[in-house]
């Protein structure tokens, strides 16, 4: 799906057939997941269907939107001449998503240590059910925050703006892949690809648990801060995921936006092991 996505825009193909292979992506994965659901009680709604359909929508449009201000950015910020476009084009959107996956992960690592952070990301661990629409479901503050510091490296080099369009769709894909109810097994590819088995354990509810498996590309980042994990043996159910300080967080989206501005208490999270490693005697390394 990401190579056709990154060869529409190559070949110069109006903007909105990305979107609609975007939509392709979305139907195909909800139709994974009810073909071989990991759990399938993750497939029913709580309630919870219109409120991530508002993250994803307000979500997207914001990566849209960054799109559009990005030439000025480049503009005001960037070296001009820095950025490899004589490279091919697949090669820059590689580039580009591996630089924006180590800032990505940064910025998330310090959203679990930081408590003002922690309140606005805290919304995207209230999930107790695990599928592919998490990965849309985000305070797009902490959005926002995520993208500027992910983003800012490309921009100094001055990223172009079709390069930037295709790692966008990338994204997107990856998200739904990420947090995805289906029961693909991996196998190898998972030491390299931040693949839903992994992801997983990010989303355990218990304090020092989720601290772990950061990126939203690859484990690579992960190694290198000490957090990549992988237990063949354990299974999820919706009793593990969530947020274990704040078992009634709100669920309706204009909550979710106020939430984090009213209960100062999010940074009961910390109490406990300090990592998974420490936390479970079952855990080994990637």
């Amino acid at each position: 799906m990401n190579s056709a996505g990154i060869w529409l825009v190559s070949t110069g193909r109006p903007k909105w057939q990305l979107g609609v292979l975007f939509a392709v992506a979305v139907v195909w994965s909800f139709a994974a997941e009810r073909i071989a659901p990991y759990e399938p009680r993750w497939n029913r709604p709580r309630g919870d269907w219109g409120r991530d359909v508002a993250h994803a929508f307000v979500n997207e449009a914001l990566q849209l939107g960054s799109l559009v201000v990005l030439p000025v950015l480049v503009d005001v910020a960037g070296r001009r001449g820095a950025w490899p476009d004589g490279w091919p084009f697949w090669v820059q959107v590689v580039v580009a998503v591996v630089v924006l996956d180590a800032g990505i992960t940064v910025a998330h690592w310090c959203s679990h240590r930081w408590v003002p952070l922690w309140r606005l990301h805290s919304v995207h661990h209230s999930v107790t059910r695990f599928y592919g629409f998490n990965g849309l479901m985000k305070h797009p503050l902490h959005q926002l925050f995520e993208t500027s510091v992910a983003t800012l490296p490309l921009v100094l080099f001055g990223l172009p703006v079709d390069v930037a369009t295709a790692v966008a769709f990338c994204v997107g894909t990856q998200l739904l892949l990420q947090h995805s109810n289906v029961d693909y097994r991996a196998g190898a590819v998972r030491w390299l690809i931040a693949v839903n088995q992994l992801h997983r354990f990010h989303h355990l509810k218990w304090p020092g648990f989720g601290d772990v498996n950061f990126g939203l590309f690859f484990t690579v980042w992960d190694r290198m801060l000490g957090t990549a994990v992988w237990d063949r043996s354990r299974r999820f159910t919706s009793a593990d995921i969530g947020i274990g300080a704040e078992p009634n967080y709100p669920v309706t989206y204009v909550s979710q936006l106020i939430h984090p501005f009213q209960h100062p208490q999010h940074a009961g999270r910390w109490e406990g092991p300090a990592s998974y490693a420490e936390a479970s005697t079952t855990r080994s390394e990637l």
